[in-house]
């Protein structure tokens, strides 16, 4: 199982993929760790990535999460996956990644931003995320308000009854 965490930038996809990934016993990946170093460079001087900028990074997302399931591994991956078509490309043409959406209101997003410290995403780009995101309608859908414990119990059930319920490849 793929299964890839997303949302905008302060969500918490990176504290709650990980600890998704324990939950399942597999490995976990950040998205982040892909992006190039001028992406790294634009986000920190505050200019919003385009489609050009994110495709490679979509790109080598999926050609490690290819590699890593090849033969038969779980993955957790932390990737924004803003707009369908991006998750599109995460998903593969096999289809075979679940996405997990941690849902939550701009100014619960934009404090959490304001106290993150050492990241090098510009707290100001948050309203850039918003105005891209284009929220799935095919994903395990969780509130982040809910604590950090019940977040992950609510995507692992809802992945859980997911995979409980697809046909047997």
């Amino acid at each position: 199982m793929i299964v890839v965490v997303m949302g905008v930038s302060g969500c918490g996809k990176s504290t709650v993929g990980r600890k998704i990934a324990e939950r399942l016993g597999c490995a976990f990946r950040d998205g982040d760790e892909f992006h190039s170093e001028a992406n790294r460079a634009k986000m920190h001087a505050g200019i919003p990535l385009n489609d050009d900028d994110r495709k490679p990074w979509l790109e080598s997302i999926r050609a490690y999460m290819d590699e890593k399931t090849s033969n038969g591994q779980s993955l957790v991956v932390a990737c924004s996956a803003l707009k369908q078509r991006y998750r599109d490309v995460l998903r593969g043409p096999a289809g075979n990644a679940e996405f997990v959406y941690l849902k939550g209101d701009f100014d619960l997003l934009q404090g959490r931003l304001a106290a993150r410290k050492d990241h090098f995403f510009n707290p100001n780009l948050l309203r850039s995320q918003f105005d891209a995101l284009e929220e799935p309608t095919d994903a395990v859908v969780v509130d982040i308000a809910l604590p950090p414990e019940a977040i992950v119990d609510e995507a692992v059930a809802q992945l859980q009854a997911r995979a409980a319920h697809r046909p047997a490849a």
